[in-house]
């Protein structure tokens, strides 16, 4: 059944899976291509995360644990959910059934949980690398990762119960629905955003003040353990927090606003911020691969070489950063052996 975007709310007594809204076609043309491009460098971003790590010796080390585990995150949701929204925008509606929708629903709470978590988790690990022991965080952390994403899943499960994972016709996914509870949708919103932006806005704080402190020389004694380098990843992974914060702040806030006073404030809010503000939290998926390649050296040249790699089948063979100029230099040229043979010669 078709019916205004106005009446969207008072439409209770249909199916969410019935319901499709009368839109011009171009909105549909928009929001697919706009997907499109999310998932393709979504996928293709990631996975040159995760290869780099794999390869550049530099790369491994217990901090970017937590890189991958969020590059995993992101992952998730271009390798289901996403497609399966392709699909509901082709059809304008839901016509996979009630099991992919839930599982869609699942895996995109998943995605934006796990990656707030991960968030968090470097935020942390960044702090304590930092600021309190430099290899207290650094131990443990695939007992954190692990940690992380139990937490995620335990996060997500709550939802069955509720029954808040629906298909709305507005953005053509299968998600969390505001409306659902009030009390529920609240509890999402500050312990799922809320309270993990204020953790990581205190560490990230801290950090900042320090590096502030040791260029203005106030204190010295840290100038030895903060390195440029350690510099440089945190201002990466500080700008990853600051785009996720953006991108889903406006989404959380007008879940907020509903579940506060959903009456009121539910026919307040236009459709075009709402699905805006859905469309920007799903392109945040995208945003962090590009972020470790504009900002990060080593991040750079590793996406360098596995571009130039990609017809090779050296391509998933772990190497150092150095090993081919190491090859090149422990290698004697001709003209020096020749000249050292000359020289035995003569002796």
């Amino acid at each position: 059944m078709k019916i205004n975007g106005s009446r969207l709310m008072n439409s209770s007594s249909l199916s969410p899976h019935e319901i499709t809204l009368n839109r011009p076609p171009w909105v549909a043309t928009t929001l697919g291509s706009f997907l499109i491009f999310t998932i393709v460098v979504d996928i293709l971003g990631n996975l040159l995360v995760i290869v780099s790590v794999y390869r550049n010796k530099k790369l491994r080390n217990a901090g970017n644990l937590f890189v991958v585990s969020l590059a995993v995150a992101d992952l998730v949701v271009a390798v289901y959910p996403y497609p399966l929204v392709l699909v509901s925008i082709v059809h304008n509606g839901w016509n996979l059934g009630f099991v992919h929708c839930q599982i869609s629903g699942f895996l995109m709470g998943l995605s934006v949980i796990g990656s707030i978590f991960n968030i968090t988790g470097i935020a942390i690990n960044r702090y304590c690398y930092i600021l309190v022991q430099k290899h207290f965080f650094d131990k443990n952390s695939l007992c954190y990762v692990l940690l992380i994403w139990i937490l995620t899943v335990v996060a997500i499960v709550p939802n069955f119960y509720v029954g808040s994972l629906q298909y709305d016709p507005r953005v053509f996914s299968c998600t969390f629905a505001q409306s659902a509870s009030s009390a529920y949708t609240i509890a999402v919103v500050f312990f799922h955003f809320i309270l993990p932006i204020m953790i990581v806005t205190y560490c990230y704080l801290r950090i900042w003040i320090l590096v502030i402190q040791v260029r203005r020389r106030v204190k010295p004694e840290f100038r030895p353990k903060l390195t440029p380098h350690d510099v440089r990843n945190f201002v990466t992974m500080f700008v990853v927090f600051v785009l996720f914060a953006i991108c889903w702040a406006p989404l959380n806030f007008i879940g907020l606003a509903v579940a506060i006073n959903p009456g009121r404030v539910a026919p307040l809010i236009p459709e075009w911020f709402f699905v805006s503000s859905y469309f920007m939290a799903y392109f945040n998926s995208c945003l962090n691969a590009i972020v470790y390649g504009l900002l990060n050296q080593n991040f750079r040249r590793e996406y360098k070489k596995i571009i130039i790699s990609l017809c090779t089948a050296r391509m998933f063979f772990p190497e150092s950063s150095n090993d081919a100029a190491d090859r090149i230099k422990s290698k004697p040229s001709p003209l020096m052996t020749n000249n050292n043979q000359v020289k035995v010669d003569s002796v």
